[in-house]
């Protein structure tokens, strides 16, 4: 075993394109198995202190010589106790291949973030999180992640252990398909943000699908943090009746994204701040890949998850993110004074509204939220027609069901995410009709407010109200289903939510 001190005056600063990265001195190896070692593996320590304000991003090079077939890395940093307010220190791992760590090139082999202590890479296999693939010859940088370093520094220790021999063969992976047996045009429901532990959830793909099915999803995508390495594991576990899209959960220093239903194999990279100028590019990535742009939990409090790339990129938001908090009713009104501001631009784009439960782990429970979509079929793209077009609601759980309409004078009509064309002064009638919702009052806000609050309906769940007003009163509608109030004038937690109706441009 050798070991190394990386100290403060080995590191360089560049830059890969984005924000400034640490790059420390590189461990070398022999060139080839070590004569002293019967087990064939050679291992390298390496300890180190990054001090506070250390850059996003700290590499460390690893030159791997031939004839390896496994790259194994376990690290440990220290946790000092630290005054109450401050942040102590947490530090992410992940690894890129000889190919380089170049922003959004090929050279991406896996990321577990804070999930977990060590990780190996073969040809034939990987730890969770990351992609099995050749062990190339070549220099490989182990990438730490400072998320956030305590006033005493950041001590760290990382353990590189190469096992030599031949390697194994990389099996070709398999996805889950792009369609499921569904109803034709029909309301869908689906779940498009959570983990499993091919990041740092707890459960297995089968567990989670199992879950989604119990909840009486019809669709789910995945969403790992910086990873795509699940992709490959789901496809025995979608079926005629679970449509399983693939994404990623690209995790940021400045918020948080839902790459959803990219095409299988597909990786963004997450390496960039909002002031790096850089989040179009993958913003575009993403739908060359086929997929949507979801910005999550806008308004979340953790560190670095809230959103602050603005919404210009965005084909749809995730207004409501688990359990209904604080945070979701910011960000619902964040997203509602969206929906005023397109009234007042003309704009014919405007932003739809998702829900998901971003469960973890128990327990977390898959599909609280979720969105039910109007869509044509249980396919990929007729599921993100359904969401970018938003023709969807939120609802609570699987016993929650609405219509929502608008009609006019004449016969009109329009439903969710439609525009009901009449003039400005037609008469306008809404009608909610909800199921599984006891004691709920229904509220219907327009581009003024709340402009109407049912009475609670009954304990059976079941109800219907309508309202009579115009397009000149009411750009826009939209129907908000509230449990009861728990105290004061603040409003009850959602149970459901629809995106809105616009009246008006005939």
């Amino acid at each position: 075993m050798c070991e190394d001190d990386h100290g403060i005056g080995r590191r360089a600063l560049f830059v890969t394109g984005a924000a400034a990265a640490l790059t420390l001195g590189s461990v070398s190896f022999s060139n080839g198995p070590a004569a002293e070692a019967a087990d064939n593996q050679e291992t390298r320590t390496v300890r180190g202190t990054l001090p506070t304000g250390s850059p996003d991003f700290v590499y460390l090079p690893v030159d791997v010589p031939e004839d390896v077939r496994e790259i194994k890395v376990a690290y440990t940093y220290d946790k000092p106790s630290v005054p109450a307010g401050t942040q102590g220190n947490a530090l992410d791992i992940g690894i890129f291949d000889e190919r380089g760590t170049e922003l959004g090139g090929k050279g991406f082999r896996g990321w577990s973030g804070g999930a977990r202590t060590e990780f190996y890479v073969r040809a034939d296999d990987a730890t969770p999180g990351y992609i099995p693939g050749p062990v190339n010859p070549g220099t490989w940088h182990i990438a730490l992640g400072p998320y956030t370093v305590a006033p005493q520094g950041l001590t760290y220790e990382v353990t590189i252990t190469l096992t030599y021999g031949a390697q194994g063969e990389t099996p070709a992976p398999v996805y889950p398909p792009s369609r499921a047996k569904g109803r034709g045009r029909a309301w869908y429901r689906g779940d498009c943000h959570m983990h499993s532990w091919y990041s740092d959830g707890r459960r297995t793909p089968a567990e989670i699908a199992a879950l989604a099915r119990a909840a009486g999803l019809d669709f789910i995508n995945t969403s790992e943090h910086n990873t795509h390495s699940s992709h490959a594991h789901w496809a025995d576990q979608a079926g005629d009746d679970l449509l399983i899209m693939t994404g990623e959960e690209v995790t940021t220093r400045n918020g948080h994204v839902v790459a959803l239903g990219v095409d299988p194999g597909t990786f963004i990279d997450w390496r960039y701040r909002a002031r790096d100028n850089r989040w179009a590019r993958f913003a575009r990535e993403i739908r060359r890949a086929g997929g949507l742009v979801v910005p999550a939990h806008p308004h979340a409090t953790c560190i670095g998850c809230g959103w602050k790339f603005g919404f210009g990129e965005a084909d749809a938001v995730e207004v409501w993110n688990g359990p209904y908090t604080p945070d979701d009713e910011a960000t619902l009104a964040e997203w509602d004074n969206t929906l005023v501001a397109s009234v007042r631009e003309g704009h014919a784009r405007w932003l739809p509204a998702m829900g998901n439960s971003d469960a973890h782990r128990d327990p977390d429970a898959i599909g609280t939220p979720q969105t039910v979509v109007l869509a044509d079929d249980l396919t990929r793209e007729a599921i993100q027609e359904g969401i970018r077009a938003g023709r969807s609601y939120v609802a609570e759980s699987k016993n929650v069901s609405l219509a929502f309409t608008a009609s006019g004078s004449r016969g009109e009509h329009a439903g969710i995410g439609e525009r009901l064309r009449v003039d400005r002064d037609t008469p306008v009638t809404v009608r909610v009709e909800a199921q599984g919702v006891p004691r709920c009052t229904i509220r219907l806000v327009t581009d003024q407010g709340v402009l109407f609050t049912s009475d609670p309906l009954s304990v059976s769940g079941a109800g219907a109200v309508e309202w009579h007003t115009t397009p000149s009163y009411a750009a826009y509608v939209r129907a908000e289903l509230r449990h009861e109030t728990a105290a004061g004038p603040v409003p009850g937690a959602l149970a459901a939510f629809t995106n809105p109706i616009f009246l008006g441009g005939a």
